[in-house]
């Protein structure tokens, strides 16, 4: 894994000496775009079993996979330049956030390790599950599938920490997704969507692209 990592990160040197630097930039663009989910994911599954060993090991990978995935969903649509996606996985990834946090107050129930009385639902899990919905909604399967099985992961390694029973993980999951179904349209690139402030007052700009 390490050796792909090296050689992915010379692959800009190596194409600006053989075919310019204009050449080179396009390929990383195109390898940005297309593998860097699937290159994520397939890490997370090669490091999973050997990473977390123990329960601390588990909830350390938890965390960095759910906050990487609320990451990506936020970055994708930014380099995109895709507003409306930007705007549609902040509320899709708010909306589970929140819920969750409400049903943690309301519900009460301990975790399984005793640290707490918020264990139900995950919002490790929602964050993440939301997350990975967005991307797939808004960007096709080629996001989708390696975001949810980081996802997956998360809920795995919330389990594996003895943080959360499977109940608050599918119900985490189930909230997550949800919220992006409810939030997220497909992504089209006739359609800009764009927010403008001014000392007047602020308002949405949509342009359609014929």
């Amino acid at each position: 894994m390490i050796g792909f990592f090296f050689l992915f990160s010379m692959l800009p040197k190596w194409f600006g000496e053989q075919f310019g630097a204009n050449i080179s930039l396009f390929v990383m663009r195109y390898f940005m775009k297309r593998c860097c989910l699937t290159t994520l994911a397939a890490g997370a599954l090669c490091a999973a079993p050997v990473y977390a060993q123990g329960s601390k090991g588990w909830e350390t990978f938890s965390d960095i996979g759910a906050y990487g995935l609320v990451a990506t969903a936020a970055a994708v649509p930014l380099y995109k330049e895709d507003w409306q996606g930007f705007w549609q996985a902040g509320l899709s990834i708010g909306t589970a956030s929140a819920v969750g946090l409400l049903g943690k107050v309301t519900i009460e129930e301990e975790r399984p390790d005793k640290s707490g009385f918020d264990s139900f639902p995950s919002n490790h899990t929602a964050n993440a599950f939301a997350s990975a919905t967005t991307l797939q909604i808004r960007y096709g399967w080629q996001a989708g599938l390696p975001a949810y099985t980081i996802a997956t992961l998360v809920g795995v390694g919330r389990v594996e920490a003895e943080r959360h029973y499977w109940r608050d993980v599918i119900a985490g999951a189930a909230l997550g997704t949800l919220s992006a179904w409810i939030f997220t349209d497909a992504y089209d690139e006739n359609i800009q969507v764009l927010p403008w402030v001014s000392h007047d007052g602020a308002g949405i700009h949509i342009a359609y692209q014929f």
